[in-house]
């Protein structure tokens, strides 16, 4: 698989990421240690997880993704893998954050607990690339870039990155670490997908301009391109099923993601995909490595036998076509996301 540098830091990285975020909890121990080494065995050397997960955020199993991909690394050559998790970071009024009592800014005070509790539970001295995983916007920013930066001087970090974060918001973080000569984002964590191509509208400048790179989530738009919830359809064990009935926040989620325009984009696309030969699955990741300010793609699972198609993607290159038809399918419905 090929590699990918990110932003301007010493990591090169392979251009599919696996995310986590369904360990411990829609994929149990024994699952999530096949998916980790199917994604091995294809390439990926690149995983990433946060403090608070698996989703949805509960008080229960946070953690747990940390403690499962720990276990993976203990008989894993350390240095050869590149292991990326978050700091939470407020939680904006949509739950009250699963970790240290809900107290959760970004001061030097959280940074330090935060560090300390997810390098005991990956069972590791370092991770390579540290995130925010939601902005705060009301600590100064100075100020959170030089408690992020202390983790880097203290070696428990190699790179810095965020998530969920605005074009503002990015290049607030960027001044303030120049102007602080301290450590600063090499990436930014945001949703991007044939589904959701906001990203393009701004972030993107910022990110070719100033050199950061894009790790894309949910390149599935939560799983819908893969078509499993075409025909008005929530099967069993699916994401946006179980996130119908656990709570408002959720059901809002799902209801986003899973509307009629996203479930028209993903019949058009479909048919993009088959008269090209892939699956729409391989089609909507391969999109997404087209861009040149995208790092690595990160893709999740909740069985080992769902990576096929997603590793495939590494491998397949879009034609000119192929590409023209997707941009012909967005603009017919732009935002399906809202």
């Amino acid at each position: 698989m090929k590699q990918r540098r990110l932003g301007r830091s010493a990591l090169s990285v392979s251009e599919i990421c696996l995310g986590t975020m369904t360990f411990g909890s829609m994929a149990d121990e024994r699952e999530s240690l096949s998916i980790l080494d199917r994604a091995l065995d294809g390439g990926v050397n690149f995983f990433d997880v946060a403090e608070i997960y698996p989703v949805p955020p509960d008080p229960k199993w946070a953690g747990a993704s940390e403690e499962i991909v720990g276990k993976w690394l203990r008989d894993k050559p350390r240095d050869a893998l590149l292991v990326a998790t978050k700091i939470a970071g407020p939680g904006g009024g949509w739950f009250q954050t699963p970790v240290r009592g809900g107290n959760t800014g970004l001061d030097r005070h959280s940074v330090e607990r935060a560090i300390e509790a997810s390098l005991r539970k990956l069972g590791t001295d370092y991770v390579d690339l540290y995130q925010t995983h939601w902005p705060d916007r009301v600590l100064p920013i100075g100020e959170q870039m030089e408690a992020l930066d202390r983790a880097v001087q203290a070696g428990k970090v190699r790179a810095l990155g965020c998530s969920n974060e605005s074009a503002y918001g990015l290049t607030k973080t960027l001044w303030a670490s120049d102007k602080q000569c301290v450590a600063r984002h090499e990436t930014i964590q945001n949703n991007f997908s044939l589904l959701n191509r906001r990203f393009e509208d701004g972030l993107s400048e910022v990110c070719r301009e100033e050199k950061v790179s894009l790790l894309p989530y949910s390149p599935l738009g939560g799983g819908v391109l893969s078509g499993k919830y075409q025909g008005g359809k929530f099967p069993d064990g699916a994401r946006f099923s179980y996130y119908r009935d656990h709570s408002p926040r959720t059901k809002f989620m799902a209801d986003r993601f899973v509307n009629e325009r996203s479930l028209e984009t993903t019949a058009r696309l479909t048919e993009v995909a088959e008269k090209a030969g892939i699956s729409v699955v391989t089609l909507s990741i391969a999109w997404t490595l087209t861009h040149p300010f995208v790092g690595s793609t990160i893709i999740g699972a909740t069985s080992a036998e769902q990576l096929d198609d997603c590793l495939a993607a590494a491998t397949t290159t879009l034609s000119p076509e192929v590409l023209a038809e997707c941009d012909r399918i967005t603009r017919a419905i732009p935002y399906p996301l809202g």
